[in-house]
């Protein structure tokens, strides 16, 4: 449970957390570190992946699930489902043949000990195939979809036309245990069998804003959340699935009946307790969206020498002193920093025609696998797992961990139901200026004035040659400089920044898409890169991508991938991290420089990703089991790390609590 005393209430589970995954580096080994893919910002369906050059029959059916999720619509909490499920079908079915271990939703005795590998692949292949098939085949892309997982199968060497579960052949074994997953998600709280449709009488009390018109249209309560229609949208954006919190958890408890699982504590609000620092947040967004403009001739250096390194739950990093692969300083990594902000804001964007944010971590679990110094040892430790143990295992720890935290973010979108930015800072400016009652449009709601970022349009201003002059009609009302929006041509334009209308303004965002469709608080991108990061660094036993770097590249104008919402990068960049918790947090930060999420959306949401993390990695450790000739999972204590790091880690963590709070 997040609330309670500031800095105090998370000490027992962030104990646990640097018991459990150590602040260990990785040996050194090779200098190359993972290269993320380079189509990962839009991820066309695929349909033509090769399941039996898989390293295990896991990874292929994973591959599916991502493929599958690419040709659905873009809803986050119903694919972290998906992709949990069919993780959780996979281990069940493999588990079935070792004595040690329990399943999760379906638990048998070993039908057959020392079952070849073979056959527990078959199984395994079986019951994600179930899944897939039952989840799958009333998605819109159900006509390359479901052919795709009959491929796969066929690929394989196995008859996707078995459906028997009698008996104990590994057919029947992974159609059991499938049956026993499909059963439980129609009885989960997540109202598959109806679409997901709420059940729970969610209704938002502020009118839709039509996004093409100046302003929000009125709002009954500018705190809440505020649907849209977005231009080409057929209808309004309803609140996604809001009855989520009532789903089941892998790992999570209730700390009491009636409360919520994992509680932040109410956000900032306009006018109310946190008016201030909702007002500096929303500032600090306008100002990411003025540096969204590659031709202001800013350069900035985004190595991981300089940044990341971060508290859990704040952005104090200054960066890492070296690469703990290779013992060398990080090479500086200067580029434009409107690039820089568009590529952060578009790789992890996740929006439509992608893997939604949970798919995005599972493809850089798989990048990071594969990656030749990485070894499958759980924990950076002890035994050399097979590819298909390793792969089950993980699948089952990292899906359950962002499935919880889709269960626990989406509980608190619902309870404090806020509002995204859009609404605010149209709101705000349709208010006035909040920063000198001596002055024109003031009132206590109004955004605050910064010179050369918010300011009054006056006849000064507005005169012939001025900065305002543009706006001239609309003398009394607030300006603010900000990204200009889509170009005529995004296929050949870049919008840049300039001075817009408050009321006018747009997140850095696909044009038909604008926001997500549900409230803001908190960052369900910050909770899933948290909680992933977490789970990565527990099972590879350091928190370094191998090689102590993970990057992805975003060629220049012109042949090549290119950035989708506008025209870009004007020269190549190159994304880089050198943990995952850099990664993850970069993930959050992107939503400010997209205008989807102030910073009090941000922080909240790493820690509820951290504390998912914590009870999925030890949930998935207990169904593990230990052999009886082995000694307990290495997850790493560490050893490496003085005992002073970590109490100035808790207090760091306690100070950023208690901002939360304050």
């Amino acid at each position: 449970m997040i609330k309670n005393t500031p800095g105090t209430q998370f000490l027992q589970p962030l104990i646990v957390l640097v018991l459990l995954i150590g602040l260990v580096a990785p040996e050194p080994g090779s200098a190359s570190g993972v290269t993320i893919p380079s189509a990962r910002i839009a991820d066309p369906p695929r349909g033509d992946i090769d399941c039996a050059a898989q390293a295990s029959v896991a990874r292929a059916w994973n591959l599916q699930t991502l493929d599958a999720i690419v040709r659905e619509r873009a809803r986050p909490t119903i694919h972290a489902r998906n992709l949990f499920h069919v993780s959780a079908a996979m281990y069940d079915a493999w588990a079935t043949y070792v004595p040690h271990a329990q399943g999760h939703y379906h638990n048998e005795s070993a039908i057959a000990p020392g079952t070849p590998t073979t056959a527990q692949a078959e199984a395994v292949s079986y019951a994600a195939y179930r899944v897939l098939r039952h989840r799958f085949m009333n998605s819109i892309g159900a006509a390359i979809t479901l052919p795709s997982l009959d491929t796969c199968m066929q690929d394989l060497g196995l008859d996707p036309t078995i459906q028997t579960t009698l008996g104990g052949s590994p057919a029947a074994v992974g159609n059991r245990v499938a049956a026993s997953v499909i059963a439980h998600g129609l009885a989960d709280g997540a109202n598959e069998q109806n679409s997901y449709v709420d059940y729970t009488s969610y209704f938002a009390v502020n009118t839709p804003m039509l996004v093409q018109l100046p302003g929000t249209g009125g709002m009954a309560d500018v705190n809440a959340w505020q649907p849209l229609i977005p231009p080409g949208a057929f209808g309004v954006m309803n609140f996604l699935t809001p009855h989520w919190g009532l789903v089941d958890s892998f790992a999570l408890d209730r700390p009491a009946p009636g409360a919520l699982y994992l509680d932040p504590g109410p956000p900032p609000l306009l006018g109310d307790l946190g008016d201030a620092e909702l007002k500096a947040d929303v500032l600090e967004l306008i100002r990411y969206s003025a540096w969204l403009d590659p031709d202001d001739g800013v350069m900035i250096d985004i190595s991981p020498g300089v940044m990341g390194n971060n508290s859990l739950g704040a952005n104090d990093g200054q960066g890492h002193p070296m690469n703990p692969a290779t013992g060398e300083p990080y090479p500086p990594n200067l580029v434009r920093r409107g690039d820089f902000g568009r590529v952060l804001a578009e790789f992890w964007a996740d929006g439509p025609a992608s893997t939604t944010p949970p798919g995005h971590w599972n493809e850089i679990a798989n990048d990071v696998v594969d990656h030749p110094d990485f070894q499958r040892r759980l924990g950076g430790s002890g035994a050399l797992l097979p590819a298909l143990e390793w792969d089950v295992k993980l699948y089952l720890a990292l899906n359950g961990a962002l499935h919880d935290s889709a269960v626990a973010t989406w509980e608190a979108k619902r309870h404090y139901d806020s509002a995204r930015p859009i609404s605010l800072i149209r709101e705000m400016a349709g208010y006035g200026q909040s920063s000198d009652p001596d002055l024109p449009a003031w009132h206590p709601l109004g955004l605050p004035l910064e010179e050369g970022l918010v300011e009054l349009i006056t006849a000064q201003s507005s005169a012939p040659g001025e900065r305002h002059e543009h706006l001239a009609p609309h003398i009394g009302e607030i300006a603010i400089r900000a990204w200009l929006g889509h170009p005529p041509d995004p296929a050949t334009q870049h919008g840049g920044s300039g001075w817009i209308r408050a009321v006018e303004w747009l997140p850095y965002q696909q044009a038909d898409f604008v926001t997500p469709p549900f409230p803001g608080y908190t960052s369900g991108h910050s909770a899933f890169s948290r909680a992933a990061a977490e789970v990565l660094t527990a099972f590879s036993g350091s928190p370094y991508f191998p090689g102590g770097m993970g990057s992805y590249l975003v060629t220049a104008n012109g042949p090549g991938y290119t950035l989708i919402f506008e025209y870009g990068p004007s020269e190549p960049v190159a994304l880089q991290w050198a943990s995952y918790y850099d990664a993850a947090d970069q993930s959050g930060e992107s939503r400010i420089w997209g205008g989807i999420h102030p910073l009090f959306d941000d922080f909240p949401g790493r820690l509820i990703g951290a504390e998912t993390a914590v009870s999925a990695v030890a949930r998935a450790l207990e169904l593990f089991g230990t052999p009886p000739s082995a000694p307990a999972p290495a997850i790493p204590v560490p050893v490496t790390t003085p005992w002073g790091k970590i109490l100035l880690t808790l207090f760091l963590f306690g100070l950023a609590l208690g901002r939360l709070r304050a």
